[in-house]
């Protein structure tokens, strides 16, 4: 039996494991840094740079890494030993305190957006004590593994986690400030968010993996006929968890707790071979490093056990694809989720205000919110098989939906599910907790304690879209506390003046609640006359980023320069137009160098079998002179297609090449419904999704 007491956090240098490394003055000099978010005391990083050396020598890393998130959405790390020659023919295992504060990998192959250059190579890594460093083992060592931000030459943020860092300064601030006005103490401490990332993932035998082209060079099938049965009978979510995959299960399991990331649920999604892992929450900072951990995990304890992990939001067409469900919510400076209703008043007060607030922040933002999760993957996702559509909206629920409709009536005097209220001094209900019920199509959904932001990709970091949230929720909470202190400065009752800010906000952005179901095309003719966007696509949704609004709120809250955001814009676009591309190409070879030839090859046989049946006059070949006019038939637009779709890849990037697949991918699925098993190239859906 696993002693989760034993491994749990075994390879993390925690606070708890600090403790035993570091003198008094240093060990409470970093738990300061950690806890409040104090600056770093520089005099400290050689005893604690020495101590992470000693702790991870004993753990048998012989190397260390700065490992950071730049803009590709992946992980980052370039290792150094340990290992200083002595003088005298032997080594000494040294790590100083410059080491472990700053590292200066090459900047200049990562996508910058034009922050570098080629020849601007310069970079920087910088140490993240809030986020702890961890073990790293391979089968013949281990390495330190140091969480930090990148930034370049000048201080442009190069990565995810600078501008995530950022934004938690500015939601913090917004925060304190209004717990001030309602009377609580912030001084020493601060607001945080907190974050559970639901990781939704495929498992598929690797040998089927490797024989797939489409999935080693692009994560997805371009081709696929989708089988008789796959999730319709919905007999695989929640499921009983096949032996194999449990025994995958039970060992990332173990791997993750050993890196101390809180790995809490675990189970077959919608899809055959889906599933899902899910953690405790976490703030956000490190629940978004340990997030990433997973998704390495992920793919490399699946090759461990035969599988190929694939983190694609859409591998397979037709059927349920892949999300990561943003679970967000706030921590105040008194310790208290503010997205918890409360049990008095006071209490509710404060959370209406949390809800209107952001009521007011998506609706003013939901372009940069859909911005954050575009990308050519989530495209194919996004309003199909349980994941959101590209309109933002927020799910309220009933219950609390009649209560903001009562506060924009002037007070809210009663509630469907508690019947009569305690009414104090602000006239706000007193709310029963789990208020809501659950709406799986809505993109922003309150569940009760958190709002569920369920647009974000499988395969992209977390980082985006909390970014974005904090700052507009910054904003929203700025804007609310300037027309508060303003109020209350003029002699206005604090309570009388909250109620009326909460009116006007419910009255300006009511048009961003929906509670019903958000597939449906009658929703898409309502959200267009309320004036919400749809953004189906990548390129439209990007240039979110780089609108003047955007530039005005990245700003205003020190989160990302103009300068930066335009970076962004550049390095998403061209990732998607890449991707594109390469999947073009891809689907090409697989057409002309695989698919095609196995058809021809069928023709033949097809047309001596006629020819011999005709010869010796042994019966009707009607029926099978047409299944070879169909092969014929759709073998021709098979290779009309990857001409056409080759001819555009040659021009150059254009959204053409989409419909071009498209139609490609058409002629070749019929085809592999008519040609025998055995001549098909690749492996089948129904191979791929029910053989493990």
């Amino acid at each position: 039996m696993t002693d989760l007491h034993a491994i749990f956090g075994e390879n993390v240098f925690s606070l708890r494991v600090m403790r035993d490394y570091l003198s008094e003055q240093a060990y409470a000099s970093l738990v300061s840094t950690v806890r409040s978010g104090s600056g770093l005391d520089a005099g400290i990083a050689d005893e604690v740079a020495d101590a992470m050396k000693t702790w991870a020598i004993e753990k048998g890393a012989t190397h260390f890494t700065h490992w950071f998130q730049p803009l590709t959405g992946a992980t980052a790390e370039k290792h150094d030993s340990f290992a200083t020659p002595d003088g005298e023919g032997g080594i000494l295992m040294q790590f100083s305190g410059k080491e472990l504060i700053k590292g200066e990998p090459d900047a200049s192959s990562f996508p910058s957006g034009g922050l570098r250059a080629t020849f601007e190579a310069r970079g920087y890594t910088g140490w993240d004590p809030t986020s702890p460093a961890f073990i790293r083992e391979g089968k013949n060592g281990a390495t330190l593994c140091i969480p930090t931000v990148f930034c370049a030459y000048h201080g442009e943020a190069l990565d995810k986690k600078t501008p995530l860092l950022r934004s938690m300064d500015a939601l913090s601030r917004q925060v304190c400030r209004l717990g001030a006005l309602f009377g609580i103490e912030s001084e020493g401490r601060r607001a945080y968010a907190t974050l559970g990332a639901e990781q939704e993932y495929f498992l598929i035998d690797r040998s089927f993996y490797r024989e797939r082209l489409d999935l080693v060079q692009t994560g997805r099938t371009l081709f696929g006929r989708v089988p008789a049965k796959h999730q319709q009978m919905e007999d695989h979510y929640f499921g009983a968890i096949k032996s194999r995959v449990m025994a995958f299960m039970q060992d990332l399991d173990r791997e993750l707790w050993r890196l101390g990331v809180p790995a809490k649920t675990r189970h077959n999604e919608v899809c055959p071979a889906q599933f899902e892992i899910a953690p405790t929450y976490e703030e956000l900072n490190l629940a978004v490093d340990h997030n990433m951990i997973t998704m390495d995990l992920l793919r490399e304890v699946a090759e461990r056990h035969g599988f190929a992990c694939l983190l694609h939001e859409k591998p397979f067409a037709g059927v349920n694809g892949s999300g990561k469900h943003n679970n967000w919510a706030i921590c105040g400076p008194d310790g208290k989720n503010w997205l918890t209703p409360g049990d008095n008043p006071h209490e509710n007060a404060k959370f209406l205000t949390m809800i209107c607030a952001l009521m007011k922040a998506v609706d003013t933002h939901a372009d940069l919110l859909r911005a954050a999760v575009a990308s050519a993957g989530n495209d194919h996702r996004l309003g199909a098989n349980e994941a959101p559509p590209a309109i933002l909206s927020i799910f309220l629920g009933e219950q609390l939906t009649d209560v903001i409709e009562q506060v924009e009536k002037g007070a809210a005097r009663s509630s469907r599910a508690a019947g009569s209220i305690e009414i104090g001094v602000s006239a706000l209900p007193k709310l029963p907790r789990d208020a809501t019920d659950r709406n799986r199509t809505s993109p922003f959904a309150f569940t009760g304690n958190k709002f569920e932001f369920r647009a974000v990709g499988s395969s992209q970091s977390c980082a985006g879209a909390n970014v974005v949230l904090n700052t507009i929720a910054a904003e929203a909470l700025d804007e609310i506390c300037a027309e508060l202190e303003r109020a209350v400065g003029a002699g206005e009752e604090f309570n009388a003046a909250l109620q009326k800010i909460l009116q006007g906000i419910v009255r300006r952005h009511k048009r961003i609640l929906f509670n019903g179901d958000n597939y449906t095309a009658e929703w898409r003719e309502e959200a267009e006359k309320r004036g919400l966007a749809n953004l189906k696509k990548t390129p439209e949704a990007l240039k979110a980023i780089v609108s003047r609004e955007s530039v005005a709120l990245f700003g205003r809250y020190k989160v990302l320069s103009e300068r930066e955001l335009h970076s962004r814009h550049e390095v998403y676009q061209e990732a998607y137009d890449r991707t594109i591309a390469i999947e073009g190409h891809c689907a090409v070879t697989i057409a002309k160098t695989m698919i095609a030839p196995a058809a021809l090859a069928y023709q033949k046989e097809l047309a001596r079998t006629i020819a011999d049946v005709q010869a010796l006059g042994a019966g009707d070949v009607s029926a099978t002179r047409e299944l070879l006019g169909d092969v014929c038939e759709e073998t021709d637009r098979l290779l009309r297609g990857a001409r056409r779709l080759e001819a555009c890849l040659a021009k150059g990037f254009s959204s053409e090449i989409l419909d071009l697949m498209d139609g490609l991918r058409a002629a070749a699925d019929s085809l592999e419904g008519m040609l025998p098993e055995d001549l098909w190239p690749l492996p089948s859906y129904a191979e791929m999704m029910f053989m493990m």
